[in-house]
């Protein structure tokens, strides 16, 4: 049975409602992960320490994807939950035109700024040739990238979160055979990783605006766009948050990148890479829960019904919270081993800084989302606050100075600090607009 945005949820629908949202953002997030897995074994760490000095570049410029996504998805769910479906499409259809002409400028604009970063961030001989070939072979494919990120949000607002999960897991597919077949086989070094990754996400890209080109049974579909200056504003300042949160993470990651070059060189870029492929999919049960539960808030916003899942999603971030933690804790040596086993310094290093990073999951998941939820509820500068300081301010302040009191453990404990933080504002937040939002 279908599950509509106009619907009562309980904790069993909730869970069957968000679920492909979550495994969606675990299969977006496998992508990297798979071509670190193949590139660290198969091509060596100095590859391997390449990709991950890079990604950061390409995680922020992709950032106008989920910007448009999450702020878009917010109105145009309010907007059905209002009863207006040709003007919800019209919105639709310009959101999604503007990621497509912007992903193209971006994707441009990156090629050429793969060497001036990946040398400001120390990169040298091999490790700076083989930054330029994963980055530039990379951003063939990030027009492709920033669609899939919109569709992942409005695939949910259309009330088809299944249909969005059988295309990322396509793209997730793709990309594993590919990375096999690429580098292990043809022993094509990081340009197969990065070509593996590129049909991947030509696929998440491509496939849902054929979808929605077409007649289909969802609440959305493509079509002439009618332009609007103001809702363009809107969408991007309410999705904000997510745009600071790419940028800024990205700024961050180099930051990182920077302190372990100082601390420990290659092998320390390597570590952190390992763990934040671990980061990278436990995030995303929390993102995608927020993605997935987004729409249902926005809807009953525009509908001016009593928001009722707040409760129940803090219930389910605290459990998740404290069942992630424990797992990757128990988990920090063996997946270490799957990455990194052949280097024994390199292993007891990354075992060490996962088991003290792990911490951040108690945390992360209310700050995730909280800036989520405010945007759901187009309140995009208490969303962005979140983000700002989660994502910049606190993480900038605590890479820059916990080294020092601390040394290379100062660096591991970093964002756990951070995250907890924000969580003071976040919970302020919460508390204080109760009233005004009714949940």
């Amino acid at each position: 049975m279908n599950i509509q945005l106009s619907d009562h949820f309980t904790y069993k629908k909730l869970f069957r409602f968000v679920l492909p949202s979550i495994v969606m953002m675990i299969f977006t997030s496998i992508y990297s992960v798979v071509d670190g897995l193949f590139v660290s074994n198969f091509v060596g760490k100095t590859a391997f320490a390449s990709v991950n000095l890079i990604m950061p570049l390409m995680m922020g410029l992709s950032a106008l994807g989920f910007m448009i996504g999450t702020g878009g998805s917010a109105i145009v769910a309010a907007t059905l939950g209002k009863g207006q479906t040709k003007k919800a499409n019209e919105y639709f259809s310009m959101l999604v035109y503007t990621a497509l002409i912007g992903g193209i400028v971006v994707s441009i604009l990156g090629f050429f700024l793969v060497k001036p970063i990946a040398i400001a961030l120390g990169a040298t001989g091999d490790l700076l040739n083989n930054c330029l070939i994963y980055g530039r072979i990379s951003f063939i494919s990030l027009t492709a990238f920033m669609l899939q990120n919109v569709f992942q949000s409005f695939f949910v607002t259309a009330a088809k979160p299944k249909l969005g999960l059988c295309v990322i897991v396509s793209a997730g597919v793709t990309n594993m055979i590919l990375d096999f077949v690429f580098i292990y086989i043809l022993q094509m070094g990081v340009a197969g990783a990065a070509c593996a990754t590129v049909c991947g996400e030509f696929i998440g890209g491509l496939v849902p605006i054929i979808y929605f080109s077409r007649k289909n049974s969802s609440l959305l579909r493509l079509g002439k766009p009618v332009f609007s200056g103001r809702i363009l504003l809107k969408a991007c300042t309410n999705g904000s948050s997510e745009l600071m949160t790419n940028l800024s993470s990205s700024v961050v990651n180099s930051l990182y990148n920077l302190q372990l070059m100082k601390f420990a060189g290659e092998d320390g870029i390597a570590a952190y890479g390992t763990i934040m492929y671990v980061n990278f999919i436990f995030a995303a049960i929390f993102i995608g829960y927020s993605i997935g539960s987004a729409p249902i808030v926005s809807y009953h916003y525009g509908a001016k019904n009593h928001i009722e899942l707040f409760k129940k999603s803090l219930s389910f971030i605290s459990i998740c919270g404290v069942c992630l933690t424990i797992l990757s804790f128990s988990i920090a040596s063996p997946l270490s081993k799957l990455f990194v086993g052949y280097d024994k310094d390199l292993f007891a290093l990354t075992v060490h800084g996962f088991r003290i990073y792990c911490l951040t999951f108690l945390v992360n998941g209310f700050n995730i989302y909280g800036s989520s939820f405010f945007t759901a509820l187009n309140n995009g500068l208490i969303s962005a606050t979140i983000s700002f300081l989660r994502t910049l301010v606190f993480q900038i302040i605590v890479v820059m100075t916990l080294p020092i009191l601390f040394g290379i453990n100062g660096i591991w404990i970093a964002v756990a600090v951070a995250e907890l933080l924000t969580l003071c504002f976040t919970a302020f937040f919460f508390i204080n607009k109760r009233k005004v939002y009714h949940y």
